[in-house]
């Protein structure tokens, strides 16, 4: 299959010629003191700005264009059933300041779901409202801080391991907390760093499981009992938690607190800045300091239970993004629990079957078997003058999302490959056969990639320190001298 991507010399659309003005009289809309005599909006046709935003997503990319295999970020088909459910207007139209005794249907929805994520995961209780799963490790985080000092504990230090996602070690660090990160010993926790690491200081281990490596920590069991002797808590990061839905859970795992990536696992929109969602599920110990509201049921119906004395606060407005919560609602009661099972099969077959087929291309570091993604390595082919980035750019040229580069750091030139289970064997081994091709090409070929999409290679660097980010930046960059 060729790709070449549109291109539009597509102006902002503050630069588009503006009608006249409308005269609008809101004397009776708007108080005096809010009133503005202009705005810097353009005055444009319905069609101008359809098409201008046509045109800019022609110049992107996503899961509805090509193949995202994008490791760790499980980016599957988001299914339009439950857009459909969410666009009704009992969910799209009801406001979370109404009454209650209006909105049973909302709250018995939102009710159920804390239900099916707790036993998804083998907990007690879930709270649905951190907006993302990053959000939903920094609430983890605050509900093993009030655990410990309910029970008259001061405890500051975070374990993370090196192959740890990055927002593991924002999450603490944003809470002030000191990080001990340990060393990997064959892809896996080196238990006796663990054991050198945990103390009376220890608040919590965050581990992924599987890791960002693919590897399933078999011992885990061993994990949680140093963790839980020295007093701390240990903490799943649901990141991977597609690997191992219907096979385990955190809670068999002996965790006590979980956060879920609903667009990861149950296939809400991914990306793009928009709304999220990261409900945290805990053990029992640590149910009282949930966040409040959570959903009860009482003899009167459904509502919205306040009277938490340890809780938490709130980490967020209102109850969680609610049109995000019936799209995963739907998914998983559509899936049925042998239909999540089978996502976990075919996230780890897919896997490995791109592992395999890949065999003398790229070296996969750490032997054996993998579960949803797995690691490649492009380091020996810097001898050519060929880096991973190169590939990654490379790829674009042939209508496929570049895997994540460069992490996780234990591995030089690092390429994570995560497939997901909503693939075919034709996208796989069509990208498989695109990857083994840009392998044998002119070095030169792939240092001057990408030819075929909307934008060539860019200063990542120079981006990265002199971002663009508002109309007035992009006007004033076009007017600078070159």
């Amino acid at each position: 299959m060729t790709f070449r991507q549109a291109h539009w010399d597509e102006p902002l659309l503050m630069e588009k010629r503006s009608a006249p003005d409308v005269p609008i009289d809101v004397a009776d809309l708007v108080p005096p003191k809010l009133r503005r005599e202009g705005l810097a909006i353009p005055n444009l046709a319905e069609f101008d700005v359809v098409r201008h935003f046509t045109r800019l997503s022609q110049m992107n990319f996503g899961i509805d264009t090509g193949f995202y295999p994008l490791g760790s970020c499980t980016m599957k088909f988001n299914p339009k059933f439950t857009e459909e459910l969410a666009a009704l207007p009992t969910v799209a139209r009801i406001h979370p300041d109404q009454d209650e005794a209006t909105v049973q249907g909302a709250l018995r929805l939102l009710y159920e779901l804390q239900g099916i994520l707790a036993k998804i995961a083998g907990m007690d209780a879930v709270t649905l409202q951190p907006a993302a799963g990053a959000q939903g490790e920094y609430t983890g985080l605050l509900l093993a801080a009030a655990y410990h000092r309910d029970r008259g504990e001061t405890r500051n230090q975070v374990i993370l391991p090196d192959t740890a996602h990055g927002t593991n070690f924002a999450s603490a660090g944003m809470l002030g907390y000191d990080i001990v990160e340990i060393p990997s010993k064959d892809g896996r926790v080196d238990l006796k760093a663990l054991e050198s690491a945990a103390g009376d200081k220890t608040l919590a281990f965050m581990l992924t499981n599987p890791n960002t490596l693919g590897i399933f920590e078999e011992h885990v069991l061993e994990i949680a009992d140093v963790v839980h002797a020295a007093g701390g808590l240990l903490y799943y990061d649901g990141a991977n938690f597609n690997a191992i839905l219907g096979r385990t859970s955190p809670g068999k795992m002996n965790f006590d607190i979980v956060h879920f990536n609903l667009h990861k696992t149950f296939t809400t929109p991914h990306g793009g800045g928009g709304p999220g969602a990261g409900p945290v599920g805990v053990k029992k110990a640590l149910e009282p300091f949930l966040p409040v509201p959570l959903v009860s049921l009482n003899g009167r119906g459904y509502h919205l239970d306040y009277d938490r004395p340890k809780s938490i606060g709130k980490v967020r407005a209102w109850y969680g993004n609610f049109a995000l919560l019936v799209r995963a609602y739907a998914y998983i009661l559509r899936m049925g629990g042998d239909g999540l099972r089978e996502v976990s099969d075919r996230a780890v077959l897919n896997a490995n079957y791109v592992r395999h087929r890949l065999q003398g291309v790229l070296d996969v570091p750490f032997g054996g078997l993998r579960k949803h993604e797995f690691v490649a390595s492009a380091a020996s082919l810097t001898a050519k003058g060929i880096r991973t980035v190169d590939l990654a750019k490379r790829l674009m040229d042939f209508g496929y999302h570049p895997p994540t580069v460069y992490f996780p750091h234990l591995v030089e030139e690092a390429l994570m490959i995560e497939p997901t289970e909503t693939e075919t064997k034709e996208t796989l081994d069509a990208f498989v056969e695109a990857l083994t091709k840009i392998v044998g090409e002119d070095p030169d070929v792939l240092r001057s990639a990408p030819q075929n999409t909307a934008v060539r290679r860019v200063d990542e660097v120079r981006a990265a320190r002199e971002p663009i980010l508002s109309a007035r930046m992009a006007r004033a960059a076009k007017a600078a001298p070159s």
